[in-house]
């Protein structure tokens, strides 16, 4: 028995090491705790907390369903540009828009990722990918809708490649 004990203790040790210790804690939270089966309380909770909930989820539908390392949330670029979540899906680098709603009823939230939006998405993008110094990583742009209503699971969907790099942006040279 002690010898299971022991080799579970190395594993541990191991992959604490291997993960680090923040993204470790991330996936023992998720796995205690998975909010996406929990029916959603939103009470009197204003837009900008609708949308910081709509993006807890997001980040974690995207670290437990869809097997991807959040590296960063809510990155701002210097000269403008905003990025939800950067992650890393396999080789790609994966920069996710989060779109949140209580309602269907104008649409779905993916039809607020319009032109603009995707410029400044693509800004926050570029600069991270300069600041990696690597011209040659794959990237693409994903964009997450969280539908949240009254007392039921959230409903999320990953639309992947929602959009391409707009004509008149290019990487940094």
């Amino acid at each position: 028995m002690d010898d299971i004990l022991d080799e579970r203790w190395h594993l541990g040790k191991s992959l604490w090491k291997a993960l680090g210790g923040s993204a470790l804690r991330e996936w023992w939270h998720d796995f205690r705790e998975d909010p996406l089966a929990t029916p959603v309380q939103l009470g009197d909770a204003d837009k900008d907390e609708i949308g910081r909930l709509g993006e807890d989820l997001a980040a974690h539908f995207l670290r437990r369903q869809e097997m991807m390392r959040v590296l960063r949330r809510n990155f701002r670029a210097p000269q403008g540009g905003e990025v939800d979540i950067v992650c890393r899906h396999l080789e790609d680098l994966v920069f996710v828009e989060v779109k949140t709603r209580t309602s269907t009823d104008f649409g779905r939230p993916i039809d607020a990722v319009d032109a603009e939006k995707q410029r400044l998405i693509a800004r926050g993008a570029l600069e991270w990918v300069r600041l990696l110094h690597r011209r040659d990583i794959r990237f693409r742009f994903d964009v997450i809708e969280v539908v949240l209503k009254e007392g039921k699971r959230p409903d999320i969907q990953r639309v992947q490649n929602a959009f391409e790099l707009p004509d008149n942006y290019y990487l940094p040279g």
